[in-house]
């Protein structure tokens, strides 16, 4: 993980050859076990989930966290959490990545203050599990690599990609609705220095094709030979509370 390098312009930098598969506004991240005052406070901002790592730019320029990047690699420990009262959120830990900018390790938890908490981790689970079956990681994750040369605008289709990306599934097209704002996206010439979905050794399976098939039709789909399923998430009339709902209540 790497603190501060995945901005430009009050947009988010991306290498070539990664694509954004979701991107979610309203976002609110908390950090615990660092000292480092980046770390301190919460953070509001946007979420992107690439085909290579979860990437957090903050709202507020004037916070010395501007962006953070989370490569699938660097993360453990990712727990989706439905409490019985308040908002669902992501927790977990990731590791510094040597020359990102700290040292060490910090946990985080991800709000979600328009609901998405669970569809959203859910994918972001399924894009590292994906990566992690393609290539195998060491215990030490790679070392940051600055991008070298200029930046340019990303074209529309590495913000778009199509269903059953590289074996991924989308969650339902409701869930995340929108595109990163115009003119928001940017891109280095080069490439990710850390492994992705769609990074080499990857062969479509019957399973992708199967949880693809279920995931448009909205059924669940389950091998009993193999014992793979794909379930969709499940779905509430009630809307879950927001964010400000569920701090009220725990400040009560």
């Amino acid at each position: 993980m790497s603190l501060n390098t995945a901005h430009a312009n009050n947009g988010v930098l991306i290498y070539s050859g990664e694509c954004i598969l979701l991107y979610c506004d309203n976002v609110v991240m908390e950090f615990s076990g660092q000292d480092k005052p980046e770390f301190k406070g919460d953070k509001a901002g946007r979420l992107y989930l690439t085909t290579h790592r979860m990437i957090f730019n903050n709202s507020n320029a004037k916070d010395p966290l501007l962006s953070f990047s989370f490569p699938f690699c660097t993360m453990k420990n990712v727990e989706l959490e439905q409490p019985m009262f308040g908002a669902n959120y992501i927790k977990g830990k990731v590791r510094a990545q040597p020359n990102g900018g700290w040292i060490g390790e910090v946990k985080f938890k991800l709000h979600f203050k328009h609901g998405g908490a669970i569809e959203y981790g859910q994918a972001m689970l399924q894009a590292a599990g994906l990566t992690k079956r393609n290539h195998q990681y060491t215990d030490e994750p790679p070392a940051y690599q600055p991008p070298t040369g200029p930046w340019h605008d990303a074209a529309p289709p590495t913000y778009s990609p199509p269903s059953g990306y590289y074996g991924w599934v989308p969650p339902p097209s409701d869930a995340f609705p929108n595109a990163p704002p115009a003119n928001s996206v940017y891109m280095t010439d080069m490439p990710p220095p850390y492994p992705g979905i769609n990074t080499g050794g990857y062969t479509p399976s019957a399973h992708d094709a199967k949880a693809a098939e279920a995931a448009a039709s909205g059924t669940a789909y389950y091998d009993p030979n193999t014992h793979y399923a794909y379930v969709p998430p499940a779905y509430s009339n009630e809307a879950p509370p927001s964010y400000e709902e569920s701090k009220e209540k725990k400040y009560k």
